[in-house]
């Protein structure tokens, strides 16, 4: 102690270094549970983004080629004159988007929420059980 007070030994004490680490500690958990909240609300505004993309590709893929059954391909390549999307959306961790052909020819897009159950898509609400 008298040296350490003379000042010829630097350094810590390990109860200085505890204490520090407790605080970083405490620091840390405020933060993660603070930004926990905001990867799940991302995800659901990707899936409304996505949603709308694909929504719209296949409105102008509809308008310019009535009749036409769709298939995630068919959006994607230039069969019809052109790509109307330039990739298909793939966040598999959040939430898939699949078309879905139907007996008369009608097709329709649809979003699965990962661990859910597949629901056609009617705007961005439907994105609402998306974690």
């Amino acid at each position: 102690m008298r040296q350490r007070d003379a000042g010829e030994i630097d350094g810590f004490t390990l109860i200085e270094l505890l204490i520090v680490i407790v605080v970083l500690g405490i620091l840390a958990a405020v933060v993660i549970f603070a930004l926990g909240g905001i990867t799940g609300k991302s995800a659901v505004a990707a899936c409304q983004a996505d949603g709308a993309t694909v929504s719209t590709a296949i409105a102008a893929l509809e308008a310019q080629y009535p009749g036409t059954v769709l298939t995630s391909t068919g959006l994607t390549s230039t069969a019809h004159g052109g790509p109307y999307i330039q990739s298909w959306p793939n966040n598999s961790s959040h939430y898939n988007y699949s078309i879905t052909a139907g007996a008369t020819g009608t097709s329709g897009l649809q979003v699965q929420p990962a661990g859910g159950s597949a629901q056609a898509y009617a705007g961005p609400s439907s994105c609402a059980s998306v974690t």
